[in-house]
């Protein structure tokens, strides 16, 4: 079948690349070539059709001519091919491409190499530079795999795009878009490829052939400029080597690294820290600004220290790769010995005598102890978290991408450095990287990119007339239709309400905006003032009611697409009604930044729940990062925490909560239930599993909400004789805390299990007794946590188990002394059998 394919394609090449329509089309690409080169620009061609031969045949002779015109100005032209190899007709399309344009490479002896590639591992290329790509989308669109592959292009080049039949592409169904579907929910809605079209045809830069109607659809002129030439400059009198500063592309890199020289020394007071930030659009370099700064802070430290220790983090090691890369050959430049240790064919460590590069996850890094620590691709890490990386180390470098696919630097910007900047115990360097090092400015590709993947989305400013509308909460509540909203002549709502979801969120992926136009289980919704400001966006999702044949695979741990509520809570809390339950998840909800703490998420989450009870729900929920922030926002809105997950986000740092408001009575019951298990359960875990919960978070989650008390009441704990006189000795005086560890663990476990009438302690009090007795930590761990000095905790929880034990056997002072040396081994007896038979309330 192969032979005979490749015959075929043979001698069907020279009638193919000879049809009129075609040789007038890349005649027109190859002009505009010239044009791009001379302004370090990059073209985007389309082919689209069904006929797999013609199109491999055609983007091979585009690829041929490319090169051959590539020839004049590089002295190697790589291309990568990228498809799905799961598909007979991918691989036919990929077999035939590198069989014709191999077979002309080698005869031509040409200094160019073809990749082949498939989509799953796209994240390895980040980092590395093509002069050409070819994307074959014909089997499925997925959005992230363009944000991570586009980029690599460098100016001059081509990216080719291979889709179905132009006219039929937005009505098909692909890969992609199935795996958004649920059992519920079977069929996609297939609209993100219509907007993916609609915005490539209105974009510059762009030309696009229909090969099975052999129909040119689009071209594209561009101006003419003089030929691009980068000219960078190094500073006289630097601190670093200039052979680091050799190594540099653009001007702006060679700033970022000279910014890096502030790190040398250590701050002077009032200053403690010194805190260098990079921002930068993607492909501006800023992550090999950062590898040949720290060899230059190695070099400079290496005569001041024993051994230099850097550690860098990111959301993923292959965030770092470019950085490790810069870092190995400012090594060799400086010819500096050094190893490598990898993982899975990336570096994890940059090891020599004197010094060490350290890869570490997010979570981790604030453990180690580290000379300087570094966060590449801050965007894409909870602001609390870095945070805590910021205060914990006084050297520290973060660099974020501004408009990319790993996070938002803006959000970045307005939420973590507002404080950096505020704060007087920090020298704090910012600069923002403008240059692009692949290609030139105004790249058309780029700002196709950033406009198809709306990755450089923002909301509406907000001004004084928009706060005086929020001031009298006049809000209109919208249901947005997908189909309308993605469009262009909504082009500008769209940017609004995804770039508050950009600014609001750590974390936002091009898949993101896919997932809100064709996941056919999901809903938009917004409110909006008078004017059509946005002002808060929620995305959600319909789960349940699980379908028969899922309900005891899923007991039995089987997995269910979509339905992450009913999910969990059928896994851990066991009860099966919840499968036959339907609501509502809040994937997300957010508020413009500018005018958040101003009542307007609590007028959202109402107008859900309305909306939720108006369509029959039976709850409606979320699932968040745990941090005391958002948990006492969800709880103060009416939200039970039923669950949370037994391990901490690699990437956040934090445990994830699922919470739930009932709409039906038995969804009051069954969250009744469930959340009395889950105290249970988080009570008898924290001093294992989630002795690491922040405390604070711990006390909201076990506080009591008034669907539990409608028919409890407080109880006294079944302490034996002698357990209750330990207790009073403790008290009194006459023995320590750690003697008597195990009765006050009964006694304050008894306290969590109880109904509000009985829950006396004030906050403080109950995070103490969280953090010493639920958690078991050190009391020089607690002293740090409650900035509370040792002694004074000492005496503090002597007064808390006093004041336990006055309010459950209304003890007084003399009762106290009255009880120690009384018990006998028949009054032990007596009241042991008591207990035993549950009459024990009095000790």
């Amino acid at each position: 079948m192969e032979r005979s394919v490749i015959k075929v394609a043979k001698e069907e090449i020279a009638r193919y690349v000879k049809i009129d329509t075609y040789v007038k089309f890349k005649r027109k690409v190859m002009h505009e070539l010239k044009n791009a080169l001379n302004n370090n620009h990059r073209l985007l061609i389309v082919l689209s059709g069904d006929d797999s031969k013609k199109l491999a045949i055609l983007v091979s002779d585009l690829i041929i001519l490319f090169v051959r015109r590539m020839a004049g100005y590089k002295n190697v032209i790589k291309i990568l091919y990228v498809h799905h190899n799961e598909f007979s007709d991918a691989v036919l399309r990929q077999k035939l491409v590198n069989r014709i344009v191999s077979r002309y490479l080698r005869g031509k002896e040409l200094g160019a190499k073809l990749d082949i590639s498939v989509y799953e591992n796209s994240e390895r290329f980040l980092g590395t530079t093509y002069q050409g790509i070819i994307l074959d989308l014909i089997n499925s669109l997925r959005p992230i795999d363009m944000g991570r592959l586009i980029g690599i292009v460098e100016g001059g080049g081509i990216l080719v795009l291979l889709t179905p039949k132009w006219s039929e592409w937005a009505s098909r169904k692909n890969l992609f878009q199935t795996s958004l579907t649920t059992p519920q929910h079977p069929e996609p809605r297939k609209i993100f490829i219509n907007w993916f079209q609609s915005i490539t045809l209105d974009s510059d830069g762009v030309f696009i052939y229909d090969v099975d109607e052999e129909a040119i659809i689009k071209t594209s002129d561009l101006k003419s400029g003089q030929r691009y030439r980068k000219f960078i400059e190094i500073p006289e009198g630097t601190r670093f080597p200039t052979k680091l500063y050799e190594l540099a592309l653009t001007q702006d890199q060679v700033k970022a690294v000279s910014l890096m020289e502030n790190l040398i020394a250590l701050p002077r007071k009032p200053a403690i820290r010194t805190s260098v930030v990079l921002i930068a659009d993607r492909g501006r370099g800023k992550s090999c600004a950062i590898g040949i700064g720290l060899v230059g802070l190695i070099h400079s430290l290496m005569n001041v220290k024993n051994k230099v220790r850097i550690g860098v983090t990111a959301p993923t090691l292959n965030n770092v790769q470019s950085l490790m890369d810069l870092a190995t050959k400012a090594l060799e430049a400086l010819a500096i010995n050094y190893n490598v240790i990898r993982k899975g064919g990336l570096i994890l460590e940059i090891k020599g005598d004197k010094f060490s590069i350290e890869y570490w996850e997010p979570a981790v890094l604030n453990r180690i102890n580290v000379d300087i620590a570094v966060v590449d691709e801050a965007a894409g890490i909870p602001v609390p978290l870095l945070h805590s990386i910021w205060q914990n180390f006084r050297r520290t470098i973060f660099a974020t991408t501004i408009h990319g696919y790993e996070g938002a630097g803006r959000g970045f910007s307005i939420r973590f450095m507002k404080r950096m900047k505020e704060d007087r115990e920090t020298n704090l360097y910012v600069y923002e990287m403008e240059e692009p090092i692949r290609y030139g400015k105004h790249d058309p590709v780029e700002r196709w990119q950033f406009r198809v993947l709306l990755l450089d989305a923002e909301p509406d400013g907000i001004m004084d007339e928009d706060l005086d509308y929020i001031e009298k909460q006049e809000f209109s509540y919208i249901e947005f239709n997908p189909h309308t909203l993605f469009t262009i002549e909504n082009e500008k709502v769209l940017r609004s309400l995804f770039g508050i979801y950009i600014l609001a969120h750590y974390r936002n992926e091009p898949d993101d905006l896919a997932i809100m136009a064709d996941a056919p289980h999901h809903s938009i919704r917004a409110l909006a003032l008078p004017n059509n400001k946005i002002i808060a966006a929620a995305q959600l999702a319909e789960e349940g009611p699980i379908p028969t044949d899922y309900m005891n695979s899923l007991i039995r741990g089987g997995k269910i697409p979509g339905n992450i509520i009913p999910d969990r809570l059928l896994k851990h809390g066991r009860i099966v009604e919840v499968g036959y339950g339907k609501g509502w998840r809040i994937v997300r909800i957010a508020v413009h930044p500018s005018v958040q703490g101003r009542g307007i998420g609590t007028y959202f989450l109402k107008k859900l729940v309305e909306e939720a009870e108006s369509k029959g729900y039976d709850w409606i929920g979320s699932g968040f990062g745990a941090t005391e922030e958002l948990v006492h926002f969800w709880i103060k809105n009416g939200f039970i925490p039923l669950h949370i997950s037994p391990d901490r986000n690699p990437v956040s740092a934090e445990y994830t909560i699922l919470v739930i408001k009932p709409l039906s009575n038995l969804w009051e019951d069954i969250v009744r239930v469930l959340n009395r298990e889950f105290r249970v359960k988080l009570i008898e875990s924290l001093h294992d599993t989630y002795r690491d919960l922040e405390a604070e978070v711990a006390q909201m989650l076990l506080s009591l909400y008034k669907i539990q008390d409608a028919v409890e009441k407080c109880t006294t704990p079944s302490l034996t004789p002698i357990q209750l006189e330990r207790i009073a000795s403790y008290v009194e005086g006459y023995m320590t805390y750690e003697s008597c560890s195990d009765v006050i663990s009964m006694l304050i476990k008894h306290y969590w299990r109880n109904v509000e009438s009985c829950r006396i302690l004030d906050r403080d009090e109950e995070i103490i007794t969280i953090l010493k007795s639920l958690q078991g930590h050190p009391w020089d761990i607690v002293s740090r946590f409650s900035r509370t000095k040792k002694q004074e905790l000492l005496d503090y929880m002597k007064k808390i188990v006093w004041k336990l034990l006055r309010r459950y056997y209304s003890f007084s002072e003399d009762d106290i002394d009255s009880i120690l040396g009384r018990t006998s081994i028949k009054l032990y007896y007596d009241t042991n059998t008591q207990c035993v038979q549950g009459a024990c309330n009095e000790g």
